[in-house]
């Protein structure tokens, strides 16, 4: 009898610990699990999000198969920004539909903060996203001949990088959007300007002063600096590791302001 009144005592207590915890190893796992088999189940998500990156980067090859240098300048600074855009509207639409559908209501009804949640999510997607940039780049470097000076392997780093803002960024715009074509319309407003201010047209330092200010604090800008860095340097200089480091602060910035804005549900 004192045993059995022992552990009704501290069943609660125990649930309650877990349930106030920012977050938890356990309970982001599992929901990264839960993503990934939920992803398996949908084999068409897959191939679009593996093979998109893959045939535009091919398609992109034979454009300019006249103009190889053309190639090896977009072709490297597009590898930054293919994986972002993708990442940014799976995201932002698998998100919705779990809230939409009522399932996010119910996982968070449970001892599961929002902070498990967004950490569960980026990490599943973060796996597609390897995935994805390895194909991509590895086809890009080894099969098309973009030609690069420093290593394929820093290449690869950055696409990681670039899938993983992009994947914070749908998480943190999905609680603004009411319906899966609202959360669409949030691309021409999130991604576009930073398509067309980040130096893949012109370079940054040749517009207008007031574009160059407004790109220099745009994250996508120093994903495609890192890009070129690795292009036309062998080692690694001091504005990779800046570039880079800002594309990663970026990120958790992103998906921290993601887990404060969660909604439970939409209206």
């Amino acid at each position: 009898m004192s045993t059995t009144t022992t552990r009704t005592t501290q069943s609660p207590g125990t649930t309650a610990a877990a349930a106030t915890s920012p977050l938890s190893a356990a309970r982001t796992l599992a929901t990264t699990a839960r993503v990934l088999r939920q992803l398996a189940h949908d084999p068409r998500t897959i191939a679009l999000l593996l093979l998109i990156p893959v045939v535009m980067i091919t398609l992109l090859r034979y454009v300019f198969d006249g103009s190889p240098r053309t190639f090896d300048s977009i072709g490297a600074s597009l590898l930054g920004i293919f994986p972002l855009i993708t990442m940014f509207l799976v995201t932002s639409i698998a998100t919705l539909r779990e809230r939409t559908s009522g399932t996010l209501e119910r996982l968070l009804a449970m001892p599961l903060g929002k902070g498990d949640l967004i950490a569960g999510y980026a990490l599943a997607f973060g796996a597609v996203a390897v995935v994805q940039s390895l194909l991509a780049t590895g086809l890009s470097v080894w099969v098309l001949g973009l030609d690069v000076t420093g290593s394929p392997w820093l290449l690869l780093l950055v696409a990681v990088l670039d899938a993983l803002l992009g994947t914070a960024l749908g998480l943190f715009v999905s609680a603004f959007a009411a319906s899966e074509f609202q959360a669409v319309q949030f691309m021409p407003a999130v991604i576009f300007p930073q398509l067309l201010l980040c130096g893949l047209f012109i370079a940054r330092d040749r517009m207008a002063p007031v574009l160059e200010a407004i790109s220099n604090v745009l994250p996508m800008s120093y994903a495609v600096d890192g890009m070129n860095e690795v292009l036309h340097h062998a080692d690694v200089t001091g504005d990779f590791v800046r570039d880079v480091s800002v594309v990663a602060g970026c990120a958790l910035l992103v998906l921290a302001l993601g887990a404060a804005t969660l909604r439970r549900r939409t209206t």
